[in-house]
Parts: structure tokens; sequence; C-alpha cells
């Protein structure tokens, strides 16, 4: 196993609750969670639309959290993702994040995104799965890895997304990076390459203008960035 390989399960495997993620994750969660309670005690219930989520994911709240604040989530997911288990208090939707037309305005009560919006494309897609966001729910809770942070939090590299995307290309195909094995062509290694996009601040909050913009910082250096509008929760 490579190196960037290793770092990347030591650092991302959201399932070992002492991993470097799934501490960064649950101090993040934090303002969520006093949104759904602030949204409980408002309406007696919580309907949360999750873009690009997973049950599992869910997981990491304090225990009791959903339980105690009624708290129902669908999850919006492409094509061939793993549905939750039937029944219960998770639903699942195929469907493209940038057109949810399918649900009227306000259908829910917060709309929340974990390090989704970076995956979803060029920028009008972008701005769609943004302009989605404020039109399905009076609050919502949208994070996204921070452009400037040196680690790419994706392939575990330094400084790799700030290469030009040809040398991003090459090193696609000739090294294991992260958890995404050589290429064997330049069109597989091209695909890795889109496959996010990070933001910076000033992006972030023209998507997002009228959330409040929290900073999350690890070693004094900005990490992610999260879009918080509490709705009048």
């Amino acid at each position: 196993m490579g190196l960037t390989a290793l770092v990347a399960r030591k650092a991302t495997d959201y399932r070992d609750p002492r991993s470097v993620a799934s501490r960064i994750r649950k101090r993040r969660l934090a303002p969520l969670v006093r949104l759904i309670e602030g949204c409980r005690a408002k309406h007696g219930r919580v309907r949360i639309l999750d873009l690009g989520g997973t049950e599992e994911y869910w997981g990491l709240l304090p225990d009791g959290v959903l339980d105690a604040n009624d708290v129902e989530v669908t999850l919006v997911n492409v094509p061939g993702s793993r549905p939750p288990a039937a029944g219960g208090r998770f639903h699942f939707v195929e469907g493209d994040a940038c057109d949810l037309s399918r649900f009227p305005d306000g259908a829910f009560d917060i709309v929340h995104s974990n390090s989704v919006i970076e995956h979803v494309g060029d920028w009008p897609r972008m701005v769609a799965f943004a302009r989605e966001v404020r039109r399905l729910a009076p609050s919502y809770f949208v994070q996204t890895p921070n452009f400037w942070f040196p680690i790419e939090p994706h392939w575990m590299v330094p400084a790799f997304h700030w290469l030009p995307a040809p040398v991003r290309v090459q090193m696609f195909m000739r090294f294991d990076l992260g958890h995404a094995r050589r290429t064997d062509t330049v069109g597989a290694a091209v695909l890795l390459v889109e496959h996010a996009r990070l933001l910076d601040r000033r992006m972030f909050k023209f998507l997002f203008p009228d959330a409040q913009h929290i900073t999350e910082r690890v070693l004094g250096m900005s990490k992610s960035l999260v879009a918080l509008r509490p709705g009048g929760v």
C-alpha cells in the first residue's frame, strides 16, 4: 500500500470514531445539532433533505439526537448508490442534486450537504446546486473543503490541487494516489482530475450569500468552509 493510500485510509475512515476525519466531523456537526434542536422546538419535528449523503454519516451525531428531535431524513444520491434499509427514518431518492424540481419550494425544514458541491461538476452546476439548497428549505448546512488548505482532501497529496490539470493527469497515470489506483488511460485520469473542483471562500460566499459562514480550522489553517442559514429557527 502506497503512502497516500495509507494516509487516506487512516485519515478518512469514518467507521473509526478515533480517526482524524471522525473527530473533525463530530466537531463540525455541533452547529447542525443546534439547527436540528431549534427546528424541533419550533415545528415539533424535523424534515431533512441530505444531498449526496448516506445513512452511516448520521451516526456521527451524538447518540439520541435523531430520536429526541423526531428527525426524518431524505437522502438524495446518484443512481447506483446503496439505499438505506427499508423503513425507519431514512428515505432514499435517486436524482440529480442540481435539479430537484420534483420537490416544491420549502418542502423540507433543513437541507444538508457535506463535501458534495465540489463534486457536482462545473461552475454552472454548482450554481444550480446552491439554488436548489436555498430553495428547498428555510434552513441549510453546507460544507466543502477549502481550496487553500495545503493537503488535497481526496488524494492526500500536498498541493496536488494547485498543480496544472495536465500534471495531475500524468500523476494519476504514474502513481496510486489516496484511494485511487494508477490509471491505464488518459481518459480515466482526466475523470479523476475532474472528480473534484475545490472552492475558495469568495466563491463559496457567492453561492450562499444569505448564510452565516463558518471556517473550520486545523493547525490554525482553514481546512473547510461551512455555510449555515438558520432560517429563523
